[in-house]
């Protein structure tokens, strides 16, 4: 059975700015912030958190089914995606917008500001789910990422209604949802992903407690930068795996969305937590390793290798047995 990722597709502006925003601010004039960061480069990538993870569980063999909203501008992206692994025969195509564009601009202390035009993903709400397990058969998982508001609520209750396990990952879209819309996304969830600032913003706008959180979905993925992952589960020890450590840290962008394709890849093979965890760990270093979302790559031998180092050869025996050859 197929694992189908709903979210978003876009292209990535990304700027690297030699400074730190922080020594541009001025005291006490935050409510009339003016500025404008001289940047030294600027890349343009393939992006989208669903388009992301898709690709992820493409280079991990699992033939993902990408379902989201781009423009008439999609072709070379989708022959990209299609080369590494990914369905895109049910993404919808607008005759209007464009493709969703992602702006980001990354200072020395890896703090980012981003701006995002939805473009076509703003109908993505018309996308329906049926039609995709018609097509592909019924998903062991849909994976809701952040997307058009719409789309999100309509997956997931779509999924409720067709019995779907669903994985919920709002993301960045806790932002600006209300406590309403953010308990409707994750009530129900077979696994929710946040980073370590989302879930407490998560807490704060539902007024759920973390035992409350826990009550609700079956696995809780926390990211915490450096200090690595957090896996909670109710009336269970929480699990801590440590952040393979990089060698060539060049751009955090994406590295949630690898870390989120490896841990459901190893799930969806059958890995224990702690197991899959670690392999969430691995693709999300190797994806922030390169500049560009979907840059990276996972050769065997050396992925295993550097895998083995961080976590031991038996873990490393473990996850060979699945990876593609």
């Amino acid at each position: 059975m197929p694992v189908v990722v709903t979210g978003s597709i876009a292209t990535d502006h990304l700027m690297t700015f030699p400074g730190k925003f922080a020594e541009q601010f001025v005291e006490g004039q935050m409510e009339n912030v003016s500025l404008s960061f001289l940047v030294d480069d600027l890349v343009q990538h393939r992006g989208g958190a669903g388009a992301n993870m898709a690709y992820g569980l493409g280079l991990l063999g699992l033939g993902p089914v990408l379902v989201g909203a781009v423009g008439s501008d999609f072709a070379e992206y989708e022959a990209w995606l299609t080369r590494h692994g990914v369905d895109t025969g049910s993404v919808h195509r607008s005759e209007f917008k464009h493709t969703a564009r992602f702006v980001c601009t990354t200072d020395a202390a890896n703090n980012q500001i981003a701006s995002f035009y939805s473009g076509a993903m703003s109908e993505a709400g018309e996308i329906e789910l049926g039609p995709v397990a018609e097509r592909v058969g019924a998903p062991d998982l849909v994976v809701i990422g952040p997307n058009d508001p719409k789309a999100m609520e309509r997956h997931t209750e779509e999924c409720r209604q067709r019995g779907f396990r669903f994985a919920a990952d709002p993301s960045q879209q806790l932002a600006w949802a209300d406590g309403e819309l953010i308990r409707n996304l994750v009530e129900g969830a077979d696994l929710l992903f946040t980073n370590e600032y989302e879930s407490h913003l998560l807490q704060q706008k539902t007024g759920w407690t973390e035992g409350d959180v826990l009550s609700r979905v079956g696995t809780w993925v926390t990211t915490r930068s450096a200090q690595g992952i957090l896996v909670r589960q109710a009336d269970a020890e929480p699990i801590s795996v440590i952040a393979v450590p990089e060698t060539k840290p060049i751009e955090p962008t994406g590295g949630g969305d690898a870390l989120r394709a490896g841990f459901i890849a190893g799930r969806t093979w059958g890995l224990g937590l702690e197991r899959a965890t670690q392999l969430g760990s691995a693709v999300a270093t190797a994806a922030v390793e390169v500049v560009g979302t979907q840059e990276y790559d996972l050769p065997r031998e050396s992925f295993l290798r550097r895998f083995a180092e961080a976590f031991g050869a038996e873990a490393a025996d473990e996850v060979a047995a699945h990876l593609p050859r």
